[in-house]
């Protein structure tokens, strides 16, 4: 079997955590560039890993002997332009949300597929690879609890990165949510209200921590989400599903339960790369096996143009305080 060539582009914290997965808990593949402008922390990740060149731009990176494959984790404003070079290249992509910030850049991404007559893009939601989520996927497209009436999520972070701003709750925090919520149901978001109660004294200032957010569906389910980003104690993310027949709950936590000195406590994760590290492993794992047959593996292109759009419309319900409809192009034949 061969070896999949990969080049990663953007070598922060998740182009960093996805170049040290790539051929040490996924095999099949290895990471033969690296590119980030920042050509110290390019070579640093590169470094670490054999055969692995350092770019600072990603057209040298793609252009780089063996690259039969993207994983794009740069920031989201560079994600289009990557995209647009590997699909010239004809190379299957695994993008880190978004897809672009915008859904008009994301219709763009769509047209450029469209005209290669495949889909080479997937997108990085990784809760769909998530065994608890797979686990409620299952049983919800069984009818395991009768019709889906309401998804009643929460998103908590114990403490937001000092860059991270009141848009970000939505575009950066709450995307999850929405795509989880799509594919869950198996239906689109049609509208979006978003709600700020007084900030949490936790908040830096200026920051609308925390928010709620009220998603309509195609099917007449109601999801709401609960997005906490300096919750302080640790990191959480729970959806509970309540149907016509019953209900049923994730992300509860399985961690070990001590009970010393009269007390019962258990550690709670700090990071998403913590509760999700499972997920991310399959996630580049079953990437890895389509995109060396040339496909993908889990969201895709739509997943990522539908996800920026729900969110553009909750950014312009949060700055207006007005129930927003979502606005959506038909879905091409390629992407049904």
């Amino acid at each position: 079997m061969s070896t999949l060539g990969i080049a990663v582009i953007g070598a922060g914290k998740m182009g960093a955590d996805h170049a040290r997965r790539i051929g040490r808990t996924v095999g099949g593949a290895r990471v033969v560039a690296v590119a980030d402008p920042d050509g110290d922390r390019a070579k640093e990740v590169a470094a670490g890993l054999e055969g692995a060149g350092a770019h600072t731009d990603a057209a040298a990176a793609l252009a780089a002997p063996g690259v039969e494959a993207v994983l794009i984790a740069s920031p989201g404003p560079a994600h289009e332009e990557a995209i647009g070079l590997a699909l010239a290249r004809g190379l299957p992509v695994l993008c880190e949300k978004p897809l672009t910030p915008d859904p008009a850049g994301a219709l763009r991404v769509l047209e450029a597929e469209q005209r290669l007559g495949r889909r080479l893009v997937q997108v990085g939601f990784m809760r769909r690879h998530d065994a608890e989520y797979e686990e409620l996927k299952g049983l919800l497209d069984a009818g395991g609890i009768g019709r889906p009436l309401f998804l009643h999520c929460r998103h908590r972070n114990a403490a937001s990165p000092s860059f991270f701003t009141s848009d970000m709750l939505i575009s950066d925090s709450v995307v999850h949510e929405v795509d989880a919520a799509r594919w869950l149901l198996g239906q689109e978001v049609t509208a979006v209200s978003v709600f700020s109660p007084a900030p949490s004294a936790a908040a830096p200032e200026g920051l609308r921590d925390p928010r709620f957010v009220l998603l309509e569906t195609s099917g007449g389910a109601l999801v709401d989400v609960e997005i906490f980003v300096n919750c302080g104690f640790g990191y959480e993310v729970r959806c509970e599903a309540v149907g016509e027949g019953g209900s049923a709950e994730i992300g509860g936590g399985t961690a070990m339960a001590v009970r010393s000195a009269g007390r019962r406590s258990e550690a709670i994760a700090q990071d998403f790369t913590v509760r999700f590290a499972d997920a991310y492993d399959r996630q580049l794992r079953r990437w890895v096996a389509a995109a060396a047959q040339g496909g993908v593996a889990g969201p895709d292109a739509w997943d990522g143009y539908a996800a920026a759009a729900v969110c553009e419309a909750g950014l312009k319900a949060a700055h207006t305080g007005v129930r927003t409809a979502v606005e959506l192009v038909e879905r091409p034949a390629l992407y049904r």
